[in-house]
């Protein structure tokens, strides 16, 4: 190799060098430059998220001592495909039946929203009051277990319902108890605590409210007339079901498979049960053990509440309206007697979400048996005992606790006929 060979090609060298030590220092200082912008951009997120949560605790004005909690989520199931297409061994059949409700929960299966296509390629729909018209003398006729799953609404308030419950479960492989009076009794068991039982309340409402009293006096002045269970007519006898003194929950006749609970089940509660349901009868994926409640959490309601508490104590009940309800505040911390603490969770907090308590619908949790003692208890450690003064104030605490109106129908709102006093007596002889 020549001279100017060598030199040309040390200087090609030194050449090549200069340049990669230039593109390694452009690169080095890209790299810096994005550090230092990443770092900006984390810097400034994380001060425009101090603001704002310091903006919304200003808003919110939660009092000192309010411990930040994690909120537990109810969720939806994964139905999977909308239009599956009718289970290999052919449509099952279903029957949905309304008992002692009010008929929210034959109408909540419409929560599931186009899923009602599912069920339609699931399932024949054999009877459901709301949108079927199933009869009885239908349901007579079937083999026993030919219905695969039945949900009953309602508790068992007369003959006619406890008649419907027994043969429904004669022919159903699966009997639900679908919402709170079925599961619990709900309000219809409310009737319970009449002492004087049917008689007290069929008097009361045919002779005692206005409009009854009044046509009672207009037409039947010598004798009130009360609807009869059987009258014979020039066209036969006609009947009406028999009222009965004490209302049952649906487990006090019938052995129930599963419980949904709810006034009504919430669509994530549905979901879950139609989940279990869809995936027995098109894959052949075991049912959940018997006597499982479906689409429950483990936690309270007070932990799917977004609301903040301070366990404030407890000065006075006031009812929502007398209230001007503070947002982001726990209703309780308020003076609003909310059934959170001793209710279950799974309904995703809707009411008091919307500012309205908790009344306790879902039902206790799986630690009490009762819902309304459990709620007494939590209502007694927030009263104001000071701590300096260990002895309660007696006239003070009666005073407040004197302002809760009805503490049965508070507390025991939906599940008196699943609790300890069930029913009121009267005492004779005695006894």
């Amino acid at each position: 190799m020549s001279f100017l060979d060598k030199l040309f090609k040390k200087k090609e060298s030194v050449e090549n060098k200069a340049k990669d030590a230039a593109n390694k220092a452009e690169n080095a200082a890209k790299d810096a430059a994005a550090k230092v912008d990443n770092a900006a951009k984390n810097v400034a997120a994380k001060v425009d998220s101090a603001v704002k949560g310091a903006a919304e605790d200003a808003k919110q004005t939660v009092a000192p001592g309010t411990v930040e909690k994690v909120i537990h989520e109810p969720k939806f199931a994964d139905l999977g495909e909308l239009l599956p297409g009718a289970p290999a061994g052919g449509k099952i059949n279903l029957a949905i039946y309304w008992a002692a409700a009010c008929g929210g929960c034959d109408v909540s299966v419409l929560d599931v929203n186009e899923r009602i296509l599912t069920i339609g390629d699931m399932a024949n729909i054999v009877m459901w009051p709301v949108a079927a018209d199933g009869k009885e003398k239908d349901i007579a006729a079937m083999e026993d277990g030919e219905i695969t799953l039945t949900l009953i609404s309602g508790a068992v308030r007369n003959s006619e319902n406890e008649h419907m419950v027994r043969l429904l479960r004669q022919k159903s492989k699966i009997l639900v108890a679908y919402g709170t009076c079925a599961c619990f009794g709900g309000s219809p068991a409310l009737a319970n605590l009449v002492v004087e039982g049917k008689d007290e309340i069929l008097n009361y409402v045919y002779t005692k409210t206005p409009t009854s009293a009044d046509f009672q006096q207009t037409y039947h002045k010598d004798k009130p007339v009360i609807p009869q269970t059987s009258y014979k007519a020039p066209e036969g006898e006609l009947t009406l079901p028999v009222l009965y003194d004490t209302v049952k929950t649906v487990d006090q006749v019938v052995d129930v498979d599963y419980y949904v609970p709810g006034c009504p089940p919430q669509q994530e509660t549905i979901s879950q049960m139609l989940k279990a349901v869809v995936d027995f009868v098109y894959a052949g994926v075991a049912l959940p053990p018997k006597g499982t409640t479906i689409g429950i959490t483990t936690k309270t309601m007070c932990d799917e509440c977004p609301r903040k508490k301070s366990n404030a104590r407890i000065t006075e009940f006031l009812e929502p309206y007398q209230v001007n309800v503070k947002e982001g505040i726990c209703l309780m911390d308020q003076g609003i007697l909310c059934l959170g603490p001793s209710t279950i969770g799974g309904c995703g907090a809707k009411c008091t979400r919307a500012g309205q308590p908790c009344r306790g619908c879902y039902g206790p949790t799986a630690d009490v048996q009762e819902q309304g003692a459990s709620m007494f208890t939590a209502v007694a450690s927030l009263l104001p005992i000071l701590d300096d003064d260990p002895i309660c104030d007696e006239e003070k605490i009666i005073k407040i606790v004197s302002e809760i109106r009805d503490p049965l129908g508070y507390f025991y709102a939906f599940t008196l006929g699943k609790s300890l006093i069930k029913k009121a007596v009267k005492e004779t002889g005695g006894q």
